[in-house]
């Protein structure tokens, strides 16, 4: 199930728009400013993003720029009241990836989302984020509230496999197998906590991060 971020301050509009995509089979979360829409995607970041060209705090092109400054592959679709040619043109230079005018038909709409998904590919699936913790799969580098940090294979590895099991328990026998022992690196049980006390340190304690006693770990959104 991909999620979306849907910007967009008519409630009837969004609330709309929401409960269609979700019986398509898609998470929608909707934001009513570009000011709550950046404090989410500090904690998460979606499959593809709604960006409606008018809103409260500002227009959509400057939110566009914000969004491929620090997303370059996320899939945008503006969506503008008119057919203004300005607009668009705007929305295109700033980093949008397709339109579509109001009034529209949700299936319109949702055949353009799935043609976005498709042509983005692996590109839509770039980012994993967890409460502020940042991953760019195609980069390999990993993020905290916007600072890049320097981690070890390993650590990288092990942030991986927890981000792709967001809500699962993983006792430290799977995770060892995952990490070490599929590779051929026959390791004890102490690699995984000195690795995990490392990784923490460098992401400043992350709430995300759970201990299950005499199991293993967790990663969950706050959210």
């Amino acid at each position: 199930m991909e999620d979306i971020y849907y910007i967009e301050d008519d409630p009837d509009i969004a609330n709309m728009v929401k409960e269609y995509l979700e019986q398509k089979n898609f998470r929608v979360k909707i934001w009513g400013t570009f000011a709550e829409a950046k404090c989410a995607l500090k904690k998460h970041v979606p499959a593809l993003i709604l960006l409606d060209w008018n809103m409260p705090d500002g227009r959509g092109d400057g939110m566009c720029q914000y969004l491929r400054r620090n997303w370059k592959e996320l899939p945008i679709i503006f969506l503008t009241v008119r057919g203004d040619s300005q607009d668009i043109v705007s929305g295109f230079q700033n980093g949008g990836d397709d339109y579509v005018v109001k009034p529209f038909e949700l299936e319109v709409l949702y055949s353009r989302i799935l043609a976005l998904l498709r042509r983005a590919g692996n590109g839509a699936k770039q980012y994993l984020s967890c409460d502020g913790i940042e991953m760019d799969l195609n980069r390999r580098s990993v993020s905290c509230h916007s600072k890049e940090v320097d981690v070890s294979p390993a650590e990288y590895e092990l942030l991986l496999y927890l981000m792709e099991n967001k809500g699962k328990t993983l006792t430290r026998e799977r995770i060892l197998e995952q990490i070490w022992d599929v590779k051929g690196n026959y390791v004890n049980n102490n690699t995984l906590t000195v690795t995990m006390k490392r990784l923490r340190d460098k992401l400043c304690q992350p709430a995300c991060i759970k201990t299950v006693r005499s199991v293993g770990y967790r990663m969950e959104d706050k959210i």
